[in-house]
Parts: structure tokens; C-alpha cells; sequence
């Protein structure tokens, strides 16, 4: 069974940076885009930021310059490095991959971290 296990939310004043990992586990054969999401209170989920297993990069027009997608193809991980961060960005962060596993392609999602920012 795949497994997305994410990790480094937590609270930090505006200004501040926070880096959050997601691990994928299970039965992976291989793992395309990975992403990162964000829910707000009242709000409907939205893309911040994704990758492909190219290196592809897309972000949100309201994090580009200020936060960082990677990942590590070897680990099956994927971080994103949050600067800058502004109260705006407070939200559930939920980690998102494609992957195939047991010869099937699917759509899966982590737990979610919450990222709260103070100003």
C-alpha cells in the first residue's frame, strides 16, 4: 500500500521560513508529478507548486520567488522550502503524487500539515 508522510509545518512569524517533506512509500515502481497544496479555512484547495520527475517546475503566481519545490527521485521525497512566508499563506498543506504501483497508475495524498504564519 503507497503511503505519503509528510513532515515541518508548524507555527512561524511573518518573514519567516519553514521546509516541508513528504516521503512516499509502499510499492512504487515510480512516482511522476509530485506537488503541494494548500486549504485555507473557507477556501477551496489550491496548487502551490509541483514537479515532475524531469524536473519540470510549475508554481502559484502567489508563492513564485518566495518558495522552492525539489525532490529527491532516490528517496521517492519532495520539499518545499518556504521563505518569506506572509500570514496569507496560513493553511493545510497537503502533499500530492502520481505514482505507479502494482502496474497502476493513481492519484495519491498525504495527511496534510498545517502551516500557520503570525504577524
Amino acid at each position: 500500500q503507497v503511503q505519503l508522510v509528510e513532515s515541518g509545518g508548524g507555527l512561524v512569524q511573518a518573514g519567516g521560513s519553514l521546509r516541508l517533506s513528504c516521503a512516499a512509500s509502499g510499492r512504487i515502481l515510480s512516482i511522476n508529478v509530485m506537488g503541494w497544496y494548500r486549504q485555507a479555512p473557507g477556501k477551496q484547495r489550491e496548487l502551490v507548486a509541483r514537479i515532475t520527475r524531469g524536473g519540470t517546475l510549475n508554481y502559484a503566481d502567489s508563492v513564485k520567488g518566495r518558495f522552492t519545490i525539489s525532490r529527491d527521485n532516490a528517496k521517492n521525497t519532495v520539499y518545499l522550502q518556504m521563505n518569506s512566508l506572509r500570514p496569507e499563506d496560513t493553511a493545510v498543506y497537503y502533499c500530492n503524487a502520481v505514482i505507479i504501483a502494482d502496474w497502476r497508475t493513481s492519484d495519491y495524498w498525504g495527511q496534510g500539515t498545517q502551516v500557520t504564519v503570525s504577524s
